[in-house]
């Protein structure tokens, strides 16, 4: 089962409410996701953190509802 657009944004945004977040369906399958996401609680941490704490957020569904997510993450400007 792939995980639609909005179950997706929704695990994003309860993680990171002022988040700008831009996801990107790669292959139109609701199964290969690019998030883009620009947030204040990235501010500092390195990179591979600011990436485990996107895969934290998804709860344990990433590699089972979602198959692939490539991620670009940053604080603000």
């Amino acid at each position: 089962m792939a995980m639609d657009r909005e179950t997706l944004e929704s695990h994003l945004k309860d993680a990171f409410p002022d988040a700008e977040i831009t996801l990107t369906d790669l292959a139109g399958d609701n199964d290969h996701w690019q998030a883009e996401i620009v947030s204040p609680q990235f501010a500092g941490v390195p990179r591979v953190k600011q990436h485990q704490m996107v895969y934290a957020a998804l709860k344990g569904k990433m590699g089972g509802e979602l198959h692939a997510l490539a991620l670009k993450t940053k604080a603000p400007a």
